[in-house]
């Protein structure tokens, strides 16, 4: 196993040759900023942060940390909820915050090019604003990067209909974990030359090397959607509806699913009047068809009513305006930063498929009767993926450092059981790695090692995320 060293003042002397003082931080402050991410509450604090704007910049970096054998973490907009982008190692912290531009809209082929520092929502307006559309759509959109959605191949409400990063991603500029740069593949749809690099790093949490340009596949925007909130008295009848409004022939633009508990929250916690939990309605839908003739998805939209009122579907609320569909989306969106202003909460990021979706979230509140947790369910209905919020409120720490794992185990063997594994779109980084022989024998995760090790022998660059080595 690779010894690191740890950062000095010869490395730090180094560090401002490359950068300048101001993009140097070694500063108690400034290191605590980038010592915790979403995930939980924890902290790893770098010995030096980074900040490069520039392939080059970032090259010679790579090249020194790793003739120095120092560990590298590479950090987006510390939005993750698996602990990918914490210092473990200490070491050294690159922030890639000052690569934020978008380099070209390639109207002519539905493409652009973009560095991973840009915000996922900014890139998304502008494509918009030259009619394009750019899908993929987590939550955090406001906030995360696109570099750290291709380290986590991010997914979002619309990937039910248009899938997720992964199926965007064109090409990708990479600098290896030794200061070499690559192109992963072409700009071009199809691409059956040698082996998909561009693929191996998406998804790669960070691990394989650091992504520098990013050349994505657009879509022309599509010109109406409507948006409706489907109350259901029993959460399992509301996942059974999912499959069966594929199953009758639709595929909307997002099918969301929140119960009570999450929808309730979230209510307080942006003071909202705009929907009211009625007694007894357990779970919602929240469903999006989208199109370029009105006319269709109205048509769409009342057939699909019809489908959910044969799983006990309450009073269907139609937005029926542009504000309306605006908030509802508001709520769907800040359901986690409403479950953390409630207490520290761990995130499952379970997925399986759509159709077994009434099967794990039944299993979810029978092991947490079992083991004496709560737990408040949302996610991607569409897509199978449910998000399991394990709320520590007065639960013990005992329990909660202990205990509660072998809970989280049964929840990920009821997955893998049921045909899903323990990470939709979050990935393992830290949280998730003791779980991983649940879906991965040993095979799997050998060769998952020595492509690693290919990658990046010395292995500085995100060391222990996804697996110990």
């Amino acid at each position: 196993m690779t010894t690191f060293n740890t950062v000095n003042e010869q490395h730090v002397k180094r560090f401002i040759d490359i950068l300048g003082e101001a993009n140097v931080y070694v500063d108690d402050e400034n290191r605590a900023r980038y010592a915790h991410d979403e995930t939980e509450d924890l902290h790893f604090l770098p010995e030096v942060v980074l900040k490069p704007s520039t392939t080059a910049d970032l090259s010679v970096i790579m090249q020194y940390c790793n003739e120095q054998v120092l560990p590298v973490t590479p950090r987006g907009g510390g939005t993750g909820l698996s602990g990918g982008a914490l210092a473990q190692f200490g070491g050294v912290l690159i922030s890639m915050e000052r690569f934020k531009n978008i380099i070209h809209i390639d109207e002519r082929n539905l493409q652009v090019t973009v560095e991973p520092g840009v915000i996922t929502e900014e890139l998304q307006n502008a494509v918009k604003e030259k009619g394009l559309f750019y899908p993929p759509d987590p939550s955090s959109r406001g906030s995360c990067f696109i570099g750290g959605n291709i380290a986590e191949n991010s997914g979002g409400p619309k990937a039910v209909k248009y899938g997720v990063v992964k199926d965007y991603v064109l090409n990708l500029e990479v600098v290896l974990p030794n200061g070499n740069v690559i192109w992963t593949g072409a700009n071009v749809l199809k691409n059956a030359s040698g082996y998909n690099l561009t693929q191996l790093i998406v998804g790669s949490e960070g691990t394989l090397g650091i992504v520098t340009k990013i050349v994505l596949k657009l879509l022309p925007l599509p010109k109406h959607d409507l948006l409706m909130l489907v109350p259901f008295n029993s959460a399992e009848k509301a996942c059974e509806a999912v499959s069966a409004i594929f199953r009758a022939g639709y595929t909307p633009s997002a099918m969301e699913f929140m119960e009570r508990d999450a929808l309730e929250w979230v209510l307080r916690f942006v003071d909202s009047s705009l929907v009211k939990v009625e007694d007894g309605v357990q779970a919602h839908l929240l469903i999006e068809v989208d199109g370029n003739h009105v006319d269709v998805l109205m048509q769409e939209m009342e057939a699909i009513a019809e489908v959910v009122l044969q799983y006990e579907a309450g009073e269907i609320l139609f937005a029926d305006s542009y504000q309306q569909k605006e908030e509802l989306w508001k709520l769907r969106r800040r359901v986690a930063e409403a479950v953390k202003s409630n207490s520290v909460y761990k995130e499952e990021d379970t997925v399986v498929p759509r159709a077994e979706l009434p099967a794990l979230l039944k299993g979810v509140k029978e092991i947490g009767k079992k083991y004496g947790f709560h737990s408040v369910c949302y996610g991607h209905a569409g897509d199978g993926n449910l998000h399991v919020n394990i709320i520590k409120g007065d639960l013990s720490d005992e329990l909660w450092n202990g205990t509660l794992k072998d809970g989280i185990r049964e929840i990920f063997t009821l997955v893998k059981k049921l045909g899903g594994t323990i990470s939709g779109e979050h990935g393992i980084g830290l949280v998730q790695k003791e779980f991983m022989s649940i879906v991965f024998d040993a095979q799997q995760m050998e060769l998952m090692k020595l492509i690693k090790q290919a990658f990046d022998p010395n292995n500085i660059l995100n060391r222990g995320k996804i697996f110990d080595c």
